[in-house]
């Protein structure tokens, strides 16, 4: 079994070595970093051939036009070798146990209707587990349920099947370039479960040029692929009504914005 770990980058040249440095340390090598360079305008091509040279890990490493981080998940899943694929953000990194844990989960999800492993999140300066607990160290489940039965709150680090996730691309929007990365993994639940494992695997921080502290701005620049999101969260039932409420006025907001931006 090999792991696709996945990074979509973007301008992240100053950050990324700490990532590839948990990495170099993993107790399994069972795993190919894939990076995926979204359009940018740092010296990120230098540092990854860097990496490269060192042959320390497995890294392949491709360039596109900036279109998103979504646009570039869709293109890794393409290009994967591993059987599971990982995302794991360029600013974030992953203890050292990371791909071990993974591959041992793993060999307990080969039902088909099982699309993938999740794990929980820490913060790095702190060693805090993000959000609120699952309900038990392991439970069968999928990310809707996760969210609103069992109100489990925080970020996760999903490892899905790779053949699963092929099935669930991205949209692409002109003139757009982020989609909600929930979107995809809400339709995931429909048919397939995922097994939570309740063990932080994945350190990160909020940063200030990252996509949750500038939420407002890609509302605007991107209100289709929103509404896409929202619309839908709408037609689940297992979303209570304060959810709802919550998404239908975010949903109102994406359609202000999307009639101001053809405006422009």
């Amino acid at each position: 079994m090999m792991i696709t770990i996945f990074t979509p980058v973007y301008n992240r040249a100053y950050i990324i070595s700490a990532l590839y440095q948990s990495l170099c340390k993993q107790t399994s090598m069972a795993f190919e970093w894939l990076v995926i360079d979204d359009g940018s305008t740092d010296n990120i091509k230098t540092v990854i051939q860097q990496f490269i040279d060192e042959a320390k890990i497995d890294i392949r490493f491709f360039s596109q036009p900036n279109g998103g981080k979504h646009r570039a998940i869709n293109r890794g899943v393409s290009l994967a070798r591993g059987s599971l694929f990982f995302i794991v953000d360029s600013d974030d990194y992953l203890e050292n146990f990371a791909v071990e844990r993974i591959i041992l989960y793993a060999a307990s999800i080969n039902e088909d209707y099982i699309g993938g492993l999740c794990f929980r999140k820490k913060y790095y300066n702190t060693g805090k587990i993000v959000g609120t607990p699952f309900p038990k160290q392991t439970i069968l489940s999928d990310s809707l349920m996760m969210s609103y039965k069992y109100t489990a709150t925080g970020d996760k680090a999903e490892v899905f099947k790779t053949e699963v996730l092929s099935k669930y691309p991205f949209p692409e929007i002109d003139g757009e370039n982020f989609v909600p990365e929930a979107l995809i993994w809400n339709r995931l639940s429909l048919k397939y479960k995922l097994l939570f494992i309740d063990e932080g695997i994945y350190l990160f921080e909020y940063l200030d040029d990252g996509l949750t502290h500038n939420f407002k701005k890609n509302l605007k620049r991107n209100p289709i692929g929103f509404q896409l999101y929202y619309r839908e969260l709408l037609g689940y039932d297992v979303v209570p009504i304060l959810g709802k409420l919550k998404a239908l006025l975010r949903l109102l907001q994406c359609y202000v914005y999307s009639i101001q931006k053809s405006k422009l």
